[in-house]
């Protein structure tokens, strides 16, 4: 019966092939043996799908007949099944799961057009009508489907099945070659990362060597920085400056009527901590365009080329996103000019920006693309990076003004409670040439020292601490107690020598505070002086001012050799010596501040070492003897003279220098205040104002028996 059923299976297959029906022998064989296994007597046995359809209708009819109060169902034609097509709907053309009697019902309606069967005949793909597809990812044992689907003229393919004598091992031999490549990758990278679980990066880290040359960095297409230009205080040019291009992103139209151009490049230049990063985030704010915030030094990677992949990655996703702006963070990291080192270029820094340059305004060029760039080091960057064109605009942020500061204050003082005496004017006075970075540090140190003291507000005395903490460094614990009363006597005429003297040289700055506490720098006393602001802005200083530095700074070693001796002084004036030495050395040599040398540089100023193989490779002047030598005889007439004025200073006014030194010892720390009453009641005369002296008078100058002959 067996061999019977399957030559006629084998007769309608022939049959079949008049339909284009793509079955495979496979699964045909398969299809026909399963049925013949399943069942001995019919090769048609009704599903168990069918027999527990027909189970719950003939449960119904019993409910319906044992609950008269129900109204009578209208009977179902027999004809309901077939024309009873059910509606499909397809979400995104994905493929609609179906009930195989829905599939049925939509087969004797004439309504699929196409099915495809999995190679071990279990799934079914098809096509209805109306072009929506659908799928059965489980099949029922149903011989009599294939010959439903041929009476009704369904395309029919079974899809092939993809096992074949040798695959495995050819394809086995293909992948030989980059398992063992990735393999390698993968030790190198998990090395140089260190071994454990850092050894495998993100996408264009060492653990990835396929992302080697994509950015790091992420498209902000709603930049939240949380920062906008009235949360940026201190600088209010820059501010100016960046809003005109914020304007233009907003803007484009009223710029272009008037055939104006948007700037393709900003940078920023200025101090460590002037808000140059804190101003990128607030155009990012203000702007309301895609915002790509990366560091240069994330273009900088051991592997050549890699830094240039990595640029032409972060402007192909700007060019995506235009209108767009793209900052990069301490561009002077990878920047800097190219061939300026003693020994040979940067290959992979130099490869990174000559891709940069081409990138900001090459060829193809970046229209919609802002770059803003920060460096607190604009003088070591290549110029091609900073011609019109690339960077039209240079913005100098430079350190804050006195008003500056004031608002800067007000700004970071927003959440501290302030006790009613604190000032922000009287801080702002007293930190010339803080930064907007070490403001917002100094309110934070005040406000951590009054919760160390378990105080709910921040006071004036905890924003003094701050100050000091930050200039010289945290107060030794127990101060003075563990101090002889000989070594507190002899650092308060110290910083008392300081001090007298600093207020009767004529055009010198205000003392605003004596301490003999020591520090945590090596101080053992401090005295403070306020600069005056527009000489520190400026940053001119007039030869008057300069020679009354050198009296101050000798004023302290003055004192100790007036009260203890000069067989008793001390090392403590080990910095002020060097202070003195350094001053009267550029007067002479920079400033031409010498008659008998003249108007002449015989030094340049030391710029630090960015280029030391382009400086090495160039040849200074040398000058002859004799000229140093007229350098080193007024070097010596310039400090002889200071000494003998700061000397003729503590002499005439050893009163005021005795009571003060005397306070001092008593309550450690003496005001501003308290000093300008000193100073009212011993009525001292500051001294006028005369230019150094042509003799050196080294005969009035201490240790005069250990001296050489002149």
């Amino acid at each position: 019966m067996i061999e019977s059923q399957i030559n006629k299976l084998s007769k309608k297959r022939i049959q079949l092939s008049t339909f284009k029906m793509k079955f495979s022998t496979k699964a045909l064989i398969s299809l026909t043996v399963t049925s013949l296994l399943t069942s001995t007597t019919n090769a048609f046995t009704q599903s168990p799908y069918t027999k527990y359809t027909q189970h719950v209708s003939q449960t119904r009819r019993h409910m319906a007949l044992d609950m008269p109060d129900m109204p009578d169902m209208p009977a179902t034609p027999p004809e309901a099944s077939n024309t009873d097509v059910p509606a499909l709907q397809s979400r995104g053309g994905a493929p609609v799961n179906v009930r195989y009697s829905d599939f049925i019902k939509m087969v004797d309606g004439d309504k699929v057009e196409k099915v495809t069967f999995s190679s071990d005949g279990t799934k079914l793909l098809g096509v209805n009508a109306d072009g929506v597809r659908l799928k059965i990812d489980s099949l029922p044992n149903d011989p009599g489907l294939l010959n439903q689907l041929t009476e009704h003229k369904v395309d029919v393919t079974v899809l092939p099945n993809n096992d074949s004598e040798g695959g495995f091992a050819e394809l086995a031999q293909s992948l030989i070659f980059p398992a063992v490549l990735f393999a390698g990758l993968f030790f190198l990278s998990r090395n140089a990362g260190g071994g454990g679980m850092g050894g495998m990066g993100g996408m264009g880290g060492m653990g990835n060597p396929m992302g080697f040359g994509k950015s790091k960095a992420q498209v902000q297409m709603v930049p939240d920085t949380g920062v906008n230009f009235e949360d940026v205080a201190g600088c209010d040019g820059a501010k100016l400056e960046l809003a005109e291009v914020v304007d233009f992103l907003k803007k484009p139209e009223a710029y272009s009527a008037n055939g104006c151009r948007i700037p393709r490049g900003v940078i920023l230049d200025g101090p460590p901590g002037t808000g140059k990063t804190l101003l990128a985030k607030a155009v990012a704010g203000e702007a309301g365009v895609p915002f790509i915030a990366i560091a240069a030094s994330e273009f900088v990677e051991m592997f050549v080329g890699v830094g240039a992949s990595r640029v032409r990655d972060i402007f192909a996703q700007a060019k995506k996103n235009a209108p767009c702006i793209i900052f990069i963070d301490e561009i002077d990291a990878v920047g800097r000019q190219r061939g300026a080192g003693f020994a040979g270029g940067n290959d992979e820094r130099e490869q990174t920006i000559n891709q940069l340059l081409t990138e900001m305004d090459g060829f193809n060029g970046n229209p919609g693309i802002i770059t803003i760039a920060a460096t607190n080091r604009v003088d070591v960057l290549d110029q091609a990076l900073l011609r019109p064109g690339r960077f039209d605009r240079k913005i100098t942020v430079d350190l804050p003004d006195f008003k500056g500061r004031t608002r800067i204050l007000g700004v970071h003082a927003r959440g501290k409670p302030l006790e009613p005496d604190v000032d922000l004017e009287a801080i702002a006075r007293r930190t010339p040439g803080f930064s907007g970075a070490q403001l917002e540090n100094l309110m934070n140190e005040a406000a951590i020292s009054a919760a160390r003291q378990d105080k709910l507000s921040v006071g004036w005395d905890q924003i003094d601490g701050a100050v000091d903490r930050l200039m010289v460094g945290l107060e030794r614990k127990g101060g003075t107690l563990g101090q002889l009363q000989f070594t507190k006597e002899l650092v308060a005429y110290h910083e008392a020598g300081h001090a007298v003297v600093g207020a009767l040289m004529p055009d010198y700055d205000q003392v605003q505070k004596i301490t003999i506490i020591p520090r945590s720098n090596g101080a053992g006393g401090l005295t403070f002086f306020a600069p005056q602001e527009s000489r520190l802005e400026s940053g001119m200083y007039s030869r008057q001012y300069l020679e009354s530095q050198l009296a101050v700074a000798l004023g302290g070693r003055l004192a100790e050799e007036i009260i203890y001796g000069e067989e008793n002084v001390t090392t403590g004036a080990s910095s002020d010596l060097q202070n003195v030495a350094n001053i009267a050395k550029r007067m002479i040599k920079q400033w031409g501040m010498s008659d008998k040398v003249g108007w002449i540089a015989l030094d340049t100023p030391q710029q630090g070492g960015p280029f030391m193989g382009r400086s090495m490779g160039q040849r200074g002047t040398t000058w002859g003897g004799k000229i140093m030598g007229e350098v080193d005889a007024e070097i010596e007439r310039v400090v002889n003279n200071s000494y003998l004025t700061a000397k003729t200073i503590l002499t005439d006014n050893r009163d005021l220098l005795d009571h003060l030194a005397n306070v001092l010892v008593e309550q450690e720390v003496v005001s501003a205040e308290e000093f300008q009453m000193m100073l009212v009641e011993f009525s001292p005369k500051v001294v006028e104002y005369n230019v150094i002296g042509e003799n050196r008078n080294r005969d009035k100058l201490p240790f005069q028996a250990i001296m050489a002959d002149p």
